[in-house]
């Protein structure tokens, strides 16, 4: 337990720290265009086809679920609000620390290793402010755009198998889906995006820098990392549902 407390105070000040440093020395943009860039390219392919089997399972399930209340022309509400809540946020999140955060602590822990990060102090560079904001920011603008996408993609994908395979009314479906979809909704998964994105960065960050010396260190403080920051996100997630809906 005392181990535990430690850890969350150590990543408490690694934060503060962070944001200290990025104040005082300001943010490169070029870096975080091109870090955005390069994590929305890889992303993408891997999140579009993900966000499209899971709005053709949103799809099904939900049909099965209302078809025994007699209600399955709802089923288009069910995937709009399921999607854009919780489901779409939450995907774009595990997408991004499955591939950007794992990158990010990786490259940080070898750094560590090679003695890199040292380096840029000894060189008077701040390596909070010239490795982790740039990263911080660049998965705050990304993740939010990736969000959208992966709702407009599971949402698509469910109307093609409601139409085509459930035989759920093509003017019901949209209906629904349009006539309960709020801007607040999309307003607050665009929220927990971009607390996803703080999340994400700052914990890559934060095992990156600590890591172990070595390949196995780099190996341990990777998959440390990503178990931390499936476990925080989906905390989060539960706990700015509650705010926002509870």
């Amino acid at each position: 337990m005392s181990v535990s407390v430690r850890k969350i105070g150590a990543y408490a000040l690694f934060c503060c720290d962070c944001a200290v440093s990025t104040l005082q020395h300001g943010v490169r943009w070029n870096r975080v265009m091109e870090e955005g860039h390069k994590l929305g390219v890889k992303a993408f392919p891997v999140l579009a086809v993900m966000a499209v089997f899971v709005g053709t399972n949103l799809a099904i399930q939900g049909f099965t679920a209302f078809r025994q209340l007699g209600a399955g022309s709802l089923l288009g509400m069910f995937v709009a609000l399921a999607g854009v809540r919780e489901v779409c946020p939450i995907l774009a999140a595990t997408m991004i620390a499955a591939k950007g955060g794992t990158e990010m602590t990786a490259q940080l822990a070898v750094m560590n290793t090679k003695e890199q990060i040292d380096a840029l102090e000894v060189m008077a560079v701040d390596p909070r402010a010239e490795l982790v904001a740039p990263s911080v920011f660049a998965i705050m603008l990304v993740l939010p755009a990736l969000t959208i996408i992966a709702v407009a993609f599971s949402i698509g994908a469910a109307y093609l198998v409601a139409v085509h395979q459930l035989h759920v009314g093509s003017g019901d479906f949209l209906y629904h889906c349009l006539g309960n979809f709020r801007i607040y909704d999309l307003w607050v998964g665009l929220l927990k995006a971009c607390v996803f994105g703080i999340v994400i960065a700052s914990v890559s960050g934060y095992f990156g820098f600590h890591s172990e010396r070595g390949p196995a260190g780099v190996g341990r403080s990777t998959n440390q990392a990503v178990v931390a920051m499936c476990v925080v996100c989906v905390s989060l997630n539960f706990l700015l549902s509650a705010i926002a809906y509870g």
